[in-house]
């Protein structure tokens, strides 16, 4: 099957009774997460969510909000992840393009974003918090545990990511399942991600960054995630001990490195930090180094391929250098006119490769503007 939640739910039943997430207000082991999941795949069943509709979701880093991620997955929606940051004016936009049939916010925005909600087409506006409150966590704690795992093909849709916007409106990656599996899998095997580690994750997960790269890598080798919900240093140095792995953006390292605490014996237990989402400056390379004995592995992506290429977790990892292209995937730097570059040149980095997202939501000519002879134009030099 290519809906990526059957993939995960097989390690979830291989890890049974094992805790596989410690969240602050409660651990879940790999059966008990398998059935929150069938518990909010039920609830959005009634609430006659169908396939391929939208489902879009502004709410707080939390177990639940996992769980509602994965439920989408499974009854083959597509999830909408909105920061949580927008204001109603920036959510009015991205609910007028995207539809969705279901609005999910903190119980907090509710009446704020009603309204909002209503004009965009929505069914159904319902409310999930970080304790499991909520009128949509009301809903799926009356629900059974089991429910149906939808047939997709590599090709449909599982997430809708709205791009940063940096010139003009945002657009919306689609993402399928094919492209998710893909690149986990690739950064599984790659980065060497087994059943032993323990992942620290201090990431948002309304970005990429932790909703796919983190999460996936765990849940798909059936890692333990030690869930926080925003990172905070010294919540961090107290957590390093019993983790294994670290991701994070460059202000992760910068601010540890303003901990004085943090030292080699913070992170003798961790055998990999990976820093992604932002350049890596060399002088925070060469400090974590000399602080920590640890070389940072950096590696560059974004939102409409996932991973592109890494430092080797085995091998040298070059100091402001992003590393070789996934098994998968090919990368070429070419000029102005789409001609290959020479090695040396600067140039404009196309991918092409299972992970490149299907296109633009609702924009066809953007679509195949960014396309060039079966590779994506990332706009990056």
């Amino acid at each position: 099957m290519s809906n990526l939640f059957s993939h995960i739910q097989v390690r979830l039943l291989a890890c049974g009774n094992r805790e596989i997430i410690q969240a602050a207000d409660r651990h879940v082991s790999g059966l008990e997460l398998d059935a929150l999941v069938g518990r909010y795949a039920n609830a959005l069943l009634s609430l006659n969510v169908q396939p391929a509709e939208r489902i879009a979701s502004q709410v707080e880093k939390s177990l639940d909000n996992i769980a509602l991620y994965l439920a989408c997955l499974r009854i083959g929606a597509v999830y909408l992840p909105l920061n949580t940051a927008y204001t109603s004016k920036e959510v009015e936009y991205f609910l007028g393009d995207a539809t969705p049939s279901l609005f999910v916010v903190t119980p907090e925005r509710e009446l704020a974003l009603q309204e909002v909600s209503r004009r965009a087409g929505a069914k159904y506006i319902v409310t999930l918090g970080i304790k499991s409150e909520g009128s949509l966590a009301k809903i799926a704690a009356s629900q059974p545990d089991g429910a149906p795992t939808v047939e997709r093909a590599t090709d449909d849709l599982a997430v809708i990511c709205y791009t940063s916007g940096t010139t003009g409106r945002s657009k919306g990656a689609m993402i399928t399942h094919g492209n998710l599996l893909s690149n986990a899998q690739s950064l599984v095997q790659l980065w060497g991600f087994t059943h032993d580690d323990v992942l620290l994750h201090a990431l948002p997960l309304y970005h990429i960054h932790g909703l796919f790269v983190a999460l996936h890598c765990a849940l798909l080798s059936g890692a333990k995630i030690v869930l926080q919900s925003r990172f905070d240093p010294r919540a961090v140095l107290n957590a390093l001990p019993h983790a294994t792995v670290l991701m994070g953006v460059p202000t992760f390292y910068t601010r540890l490195l303003a901990e004085p605490k943090f030292d080699r014996t913070a992170a003798r237990n961790i055998r990999l930090f990976v820093s992604g989402s932002a350049p890596l400056l060399p002088d925070t390379f060469n400090a974590f180094e000399q602080r920590t004995g640890h070389r940072i592995l950096e590696r560059y992506g974004m939102t409409e391929t996932g991973i592109i290429t890494s430092n080797p977790l085995k091998g040298e990892r070059r100091v402001g250098a992003v590393g070789l292209p996934l098994s998968d995937i090919a990368v070429r730097i070419v000029d102005e006119e789409g001609a290959p570059l020479a090695s040396g040149k600067v140039g404009v980095v196309e991918v092409s490769g299972p992970n490149v997202c299907k296109g633009y939501w609702n924009q066809p000519a953007k679509t195949k503007a960014e396309m060039h002879d079966g590779h994506f134009i990332t706009g990056d030099l």
